[in-house]
C-alpha cells in the first residue's frame, strides 16, 4: 500500500487499525512529507441541517478538489450494492464522485467533521446526484459520532 500526500511525496504505508463495520481505517505512513499540516478536528456531536460543509477529495482523478453544500441530514444510513450497510451518517449535499472516498468533510472554521465515505445514486452510474455520506469524526477516532455526545 502506498499513500500520496498533498505535496507528492508518496510512501509505503500499512494499516494500524480498521473498523470495517463504518468502512474506516488508520494507515501509517513510512515517509512524511518535509512539511505535514495536522488537520484540525470538529466536533460531528454539534452539527445541525442546513451547517455548511465542504467535501475534498479528488473527485474523478482531479487532486485537491473541493465542493461545497450544506448537512442535508444526520444519522442516515446508506447501503452498498455488495451488502454492507454503514450507519449513523451525515448526509450532506456537497458533490461527491469517485475519487472522494476518504477525504475531509470540513465546517466553515476548517475543522474536519467527517470522512467522506459513499454516494446515493439510485442509477448504475456512480456519479453524484445530490446525496452523499460521511461517517463522523468521532466515530473515525473511534470515540463515537461526536466528542459531546450522539448526533441530534
Amino acid at each position: 500500500m502506498r499513500v500520496v500526500f498533498a505535496d507528492g511525496t508518496r510512501s509505503p504505508a500499512t494499516v494500524e487499525a480498521a473498523d470495517p463495520a463504518n468502512d474506516i481505517a488508520a494507515l501509517a505512513a513510512t515517509d512524511l512529507p518535509p512539511v505535514l499540516v495536522p488537520a484540525t478536528i470538529g466536533n460531528s456531536g454539534r452539527l445541525a441541517v442546513g451547517d455548511p460543509v465542504v467535501a475534498v477529495g479528488n473527485q474523478l482523478g482531479m487532486t485537491s478538489s473541493a465542493t461545497a453544500g450544506v448537512v442535508s441530514g444526520l444519522d442516515r444510513a446508506a447501503a452498498g450494492d455488495d451488502g454492507t450497510r454503514l450507519a449513523g451518517l451525515i448526509q450532506f449535499d456537497a458533490a461527491v464522485n469517485p475519487g472522494s472516498s476518504g477525504g475531509p468533510l470540513v465546517n466553515t472554521r476548517g475543522e474536519t467533521i467527517g470522512i467522506v465515505v459513499a454516494l446515493a445514486n439510485p442509477t448504475r452510474a456512480g456519479t453524484f446526484i445530490g446525496i452523499g455520506f460521511a461517517v463522523p469524526i468521532g466515530t473515525a477516532l473511534g470515540g463515537g459520532p461526536g466528542e459531546d455526545g450522539p448526533q441530534r
